[in-house]
């Protein structure tokens, strides 16, 4: 039996619309592979207009671009690529103020995804202070630097979204991830103290802490062995897939998860 709305027709009350974020600018650091290239094309999808930040060869970000504006609408370009190091002040600042040249002065979502991990995955007593150091400048630097530079730029009075990445390692605690847990654990109380920075300004900040998935860094180093341990462990029984994890990126950053704010999300399966 249908349920009525009130408008005597007895249809639902209306959908949420197709492009949440239609009007809304993005940028997303490590935005041409991976898990971030997947949250690039799925804000895309979901309206955004988004910068893609990427470090090293351009030809994945320039790709990626090419793709969302093959079909762009008379309005102008729907994504740029914008080449940036994130351990560097001065980069974040002029990736920020590409965003400003490219799409306007309003910028409403910053989602810190760039990120590294030692494939040789050596254990604390091993790890070298220069392996410290490098997951510090990109995993912990990088995000705070982006953070720093949304908590300025990102526009107030609502809409505003700040979105960085954690590990499920983090809760795993695994031997040999001892520098990037760390990193990432860093990532997440500083995530949760901008969240409360941020008060009355209308802007949220969430961290999202993906489980093993399918992108290059998860299998750098594995034996399939050990990736097929991995996708027995969740419940779900397989590894996950950078989209999974993209929807949840993409849902912290519309207005319907606009009373999430300071958590730290596991995107997992389950795993743990």
């Amino acid at each position: 039996m249908a349920t009525s709305n009130g408008n005597g027709n007895g249809s639902h009350a209306a959908a949420t619309p197709p492009e949440p974020l239609r009007g809304r600018v993005a940028i997303v650091t490590g935005g041409s592979g991976g898990i971030g290239a997947a949250v690039t094309a799925h804000l895309a999808s979901l309206g955004a207009r988004v910068v893609v930040g990427y470090f090293g060869d351009p030809s994945p970000a320039e790709r990626l671009v090419a793709s969302l504006n093959s079909d762009d609408s008379p309005g102008g370009r729907r994504a740029v690529a914008v080449a940036a190091d994130v351990s560097d002040p001065e980069q974040v600042a002029s990736l920020f103020d590409a965003a400003e040249a490219a799409f306007g002065p309003d910028l409403h979502v910053v989602v810190a995804a760039a990120g590294v991990q030692d494939a040789s995955y050596p254990c604390i007593a091993d790890t070298t202070p220069e392996q410290w150091d490098a997951a510090f400048a990109v995993n912990a630097r990088g995000a705070f630097l982006c953070c720093r530079e949304a908590a300025r730029r990102v526009a107030r009075g609502g809409g505003g979204r700040i979105v960085t990445f954690s590990s499920s390692n983090v809760a795993s605690l695994r031997p040999g991830y001892g520098a990037y847990v760390a990193t990432k654990a860093a990532v997440e109380a500083m995530t949760k103290v901008l969240a409360k920075e941020l008060a009355g300004t209308g802007i949220t900040a969430n961290s999202v802490a993906p489980g093993p998935v399918a992108t290059p860094m998860f299998y750098a180093g594995k034996t399939e062995e050990r990736v097929a341990a991995a996708a027995r462990e969740c419940p779900m029984g397989r590894i996950g897939q950078p989209e999974d994890v993209a929807k949840v990126v993409g849902f912290l950053c519309t207005d319907a998860a606009g009373w999430i704010n300071g958590q730290v999300i596991r995107v997992n399966g389950g795993y743990v």
